[in-house]
């Protein structure tokens, strides 16, 4: 009998914590506020992790925090301080790449369940059952493996030793995230955790003995894009990821607005339902899924490594833009006198038609009636971001449902 996989979800923030878990998460990675490869991200301090792991659990959702930097000597100090914290506020595992963070872990918290991150390039099964002996019960593969070579590892491993797979979100250009273009630009070492994300950037050729004339890399005047990779989607491959052996499936996105994480955990957490109860059903949906999974931002679609080796049309060279179908505009919370309350993100206004996206599955379209402040002032819009509003709609929206717009075309 195949494994029904988990379906993990990240969160930057316990906002889009709570949206992961509401939506459809089995389980939630996040990071702290140091030692996790995303610095940028909004992150967690202690309290908000303490909350978070507390509304997950309630929840019957996991959570697993990241310390995946390759650390230097004089992280380690901080590391084990690090751990001893979270000792106290029980994630269920730590997500690991650098061996000596590895053992610190195992002296400090070792009732917390350690995962190998993508980080430490897990390509084979030998790699798979090093980390086994050390003590280790999941092994998050490297991006670079293919279906076929997912189901060999699954053979020559432990059944007990778990296999968790990125099936959607943004793809690196450098082997499993180990890039050295942020550091050499910039000075913030991607390993470390302060990635400015290079492969986005354009580039041109320039000949040696002929400074200041570029010469596009691809044939386009505007330059090019080529280390740009399309977005990882694996939507329409259930049914051969259950069957090589993953035991999560893992989404990429710890700096993604609620909105995003809203829209991908519905869309992936009905898809695995579905194939669940039946095969069938799962394929007959499937126009539904791919309408929504493209509700959120992202750079065009492809299955990366998964079939084979990536080719010319898995990258991008004439942009590096999302293609943004929907604007977030807040989480629903709690009612007041009829109101909702929500902490708005982006500009809208009275009369408007918006979206109330439920997770279900169902985007209920309201139009807003009424916006009222705290000082209980009407507004006609509702300009400045992160203010927190009351709005009347002619819809019920329930708390942790998402307000979105769909973008003119």
């Amino acid at each position: 009998m195949a494994r029904h996989p988990e379906l993990l979800v990240p969160a930057s923030s316990l906002e889009v914590l709570k949206t992961a878990v509401i939506f459809g998460a089995d389980a939630v990675y996040i990071g702290g506020e140091a030692f996790g490869l995303r610095a940028k991200a909004k992150n967690f301090s202690i309290e908000d992790m303490e909350e978070g792991i507390a509304f997950a659990h309630e929840h019957d959702v996991k959570v697993y925090v990241t310390a995946n930097i390759l650390a230097h000597n004089e992280d380690l100090e901080g590391v084990r301080k690090y751990f001893e914290e979270l000792k106290k506020i029980k994630p269920d595992a730590l997500i690991i790449a650098d061996p000596g963070v590895f053992e610190i872990a195992k002296e400090v918290c070792p009732e917390i369940e350690r995962h190998i991150s993508t980080q430490a390039n897990n390509t084979n099964y030998g790699t798979y059952n090093f980390w086994y002996k050390q003590g280790a019960g999941r092994v998050v593969s490297a991006r670079e493996l293919s279906i076929e070579e997912l189901k060999e590892l699954r053979a020559h491993i432990p059944k007990d030793l778990e296999i968790e797979t990125f099936i959607h979100g943004a793809m690196c250009i450098s082997y499993s995230g180990r890039c050295l273009l942020s550091n050499y630009f910039t000075g913030r070492d991607a390993n470390r955790g302060a990635c400015t994300h290079p492969c986005r950037w354009k580039y041109a050729v320039v000949e040696e003995t002929r400074p200041g004339e570029y010469m596009p890399v691809y044939e386009n005047e505007r330059g090019t894009y080529i280390f740009n990779s399309k977005d990882l989607c694996m939507i329409e491959h259930i049914p051969e990821l259950i069957d090589a052996g993953i035991d999560s499936l893992k989404i990429e996105g710890r700096m993604k607005t609620a909105l995003y994480v809203a829209t991908v955990a519905r869309t992936y957490r009905k898809a695995l339902d579905d194939y669940r109860q039946d095969p069938k059903l799962y394929q007959k949906n499937m126009p539904w899924y791919l309408d929504q999974i493209s509700n959120c931002t992202y750079r065009q679609f492809t299955t990366g490594f998964f079939f084979g080796k990536p080719d010319e049309n898995t990258q991008i060279y004439d942009s590096n833009t999302y293609v943004k179908e929907y604007t977030y505009l807040g989480i629903v919370g709690e009612e007041k006198e009829g109101l909702v309350r929500i902490e708005q993100r982006n500009k809208f206004s009275v009369g408007e038609t918006i979206e109330i996206m439920k997770p279900d599955g169902r985007n209920v379209e309201v139009m807003v009636k009424r916006i009222v402040n705290e000082d209980k002032e009407e507004q006609e819009s509702a300009p400045h971001s992160k203010q927190v509003l009351y709005l009347d709609l002619d819809s019920k929206a329930e708390k942790y449902d998402v307000l979105r717009r769909a973008e003119i075309k």
